[in-house]
């Protein structure tokens, strides 16, 4: 039997000799991230597809480095190897005075691709990445347009609760393809946060120029089941469709909760009733599209 061909659209490596991860040269208060506090490489992650899975192409997303550029240049000397079809969305500041000329040095290598700035706030501290509101600043806004005149992407992580937020800067900035990161990070886990996050998601969903990742969701379901992420799986396909949809591994975060192989073998075993081309666009082709790869 042949093994299953996937893009994988959202991955991290980080080299802990660029000394630009400071947050995984020791683990948390805790050590609940002890097990990914060391560098993870190109070698370790071609090896996780073990017999089942065969990576033919990949998406590395910011890693909050230190210093973006150096990042960027670290991962145009990765993809340079020829181990794997891959590109790369970088860090970055959109608010910033100098975000178009942070974008001219991340477009010197050409395996660039977009933006992440992650905006997640929540009434929890604990669950916050920002202790700035970021879509309310003006120049946040004109980031994401400067983005669509380059043919550039970003990436969008958050919680449902600003999700309808985003949804009215995606319909501000047309241009701009936006790439919902992790499902939309379904945090709040009751009934009413559970509403929230299928009302979100169809917010996000009615602006034709935004489109979901279903990674991640061993950050907010550490111990998940195949029976647990399904309706987070199948909410999402519903609201975007499959064919504005795809599969990522969010390795090697999930690595921490999970083994490659098993959600993949998620994602297989949920899909198994749509349709051939249907699987192709959510495991390979959708992240060859979106993410504009050769």
């Amino acid at each position: 039997m042949s093994k299953l061909q996937i893009v994988d659209p959202h991955i991290h490596l980080w080299d802990l000799w660029t000394r630009i991860y400071p947050h995984f040269e020791k683990p948390e208060p805790g050590g609940g991230n002890a097990s990914i506090c060391r560098s993870y490489l190109i070698d370790e992650y071609l090896e996780e597809g073990g017999d089942a899975f065969e990576i033919v192409g990949a998406v590395h997303v910011e890693a909050f480095p230190t210093d973006p550029i150096k990042e960027t240049a670290t991962l145009q000397a990765v993809a340079d190897t020829g181990r794997l079809p891959l590109v790369f969305v970088g860090n970055g500041d959109l608010g910033s005075k100098d975000f178009p000329a942070l974008l001219d040095e991340h477009q010197k290598y050409p395996i660039f691709r977009g933006i992440r700035q992650v905006v997640n706030m929540h009434p929890d501290p604990k669950r916050s990445y920002t202790s700035r509101d970021l879509m309310a600043e003006p120049q946040f806004l004109e980031g994401l347009r400067e983005l669509g005149r380059r043919g550039l992407s970003f990436d969008l992580q958050l919680y449902p609760h600003q999700m309808e937020t985003a949804a009215a800067l995606a319909a501000q900035a047309p241009d701009t393809l936006f790439i919902l990161n992790h499902a939309g990070m379904w945090a709040d886990r009751d009934l009413a946060g559970w509403k929230q996050y299928k009302a979100g998601l169809r917010t996000l969903a009615a602006r034709p120029n935004i489109v979901a990742k279903i990674s991640g969701l061993g950050m907010l379901d550490n111990g998940w089941t195949v029976e647990s992420i399904r309706p987070l799986v199948l909410e999402s396909l519903e609201a975007f469709g499959p064919e504005r949809a795809m599969f990522a591994s969010n390795f090697p975060v999930d690595k921490q909760y999970s083994t490659f192989v098993a959600v993949w073998a998620a994602f297989d075993a949920i899909t198994r009733g749509f349709s051939e081309a249907e699987r192709a666009g959510l495991f390979r082709d959708n992240a060859r599209k979106y993410y504009r790869m050769a």
